[in-house]
């Protein structure tokens, strides 16, 4: 019996630790993604370090529920589906304010940055791998994860594309690619979540 109640403390405090490395390695990518995507003009680097911020506030988010039940899990859970969903909003915003202004990123940052930002997220994503199956929180920060490895290899084909072409399409195709990604993972995130709470 002992064993047993010690389990859960034990996961809580790897869920924890876990938790901590990939928000502060959310947050430190956040202010270089930002700055660098401002800097080159692009839609798919901007796209990209606004997620590293959502992220860095949906696993704070996921720190506090660690250990306050499934209620709370689910909550943290239907947060991170809103802030998916309008970060893949915002990315669409961004989108056409750049069409109509017309101007073409600069390839080479976005592709520098991009790989920066791929070998943080992917270190972030095999931090969470462990810890996926422990229960809807740790899920929900796995799926973010994964949408960001995706959403990096996104940013470095389209720096490739503006390279070659010259153009911003590649930069904005991207960056609507990873907007729609970020709405189906918010959808799905959102259904678990709610059938969550329905349980409880």
């Amino acid at each position: 019996m002992k064993d047993c109640c010690e389990v859960m403390p034990t996961v809580a405090v790897e869920q924890r630790r876990v938790l901590q490395i990939v928000l502060w390695i959310n947050v430190v990518m956040f202010l270089v993604e930002c700055g660098a995507g401002l800097l080159a003009d692009s839609t798919a680097l901007l796209a990209d370090s606004v997620d590293m911020l959502g992220d860095a506030i949906v696993y704070g988010f996921s720190l506090y529920v660690v250990s306050r039940g499934s209620v709370w899990q689910a909550r943290a859970a239907l947060l991170k589906g809103g802030v998916m969903a309008a970060f893949g909003l915002g990315v669409l915003v961004e989108a056409v304010l750049k069409i109509v202004r017309g101007n073409v990123p600069a390839a080479d940052v976005m592709g520098g940055i991009g790989l920066l930002a791929l070998a943080a997220n992917f270190a972030c994503l095999l931090l969470l791998r462990r810890r996926r199956a422990d229960d809807i929180n740790m899920r929900s920060a796995w799926l973010c994860s994964r949408n960001d490895v995706m959403a990096n290899a996104g940013v470095l084909l389209a720096a490739v594309g503006v390279f070659v072409t010259g153009s911003a399409w590649p930069d904005l195709a991207i960056g609507l690619l990873i907007a729609a990604m970020f709405a189906a993972s918010a959808l799905g995130v959102i259904r678990d979540a709610r059938r969550a709470l329905q349980r409880s």
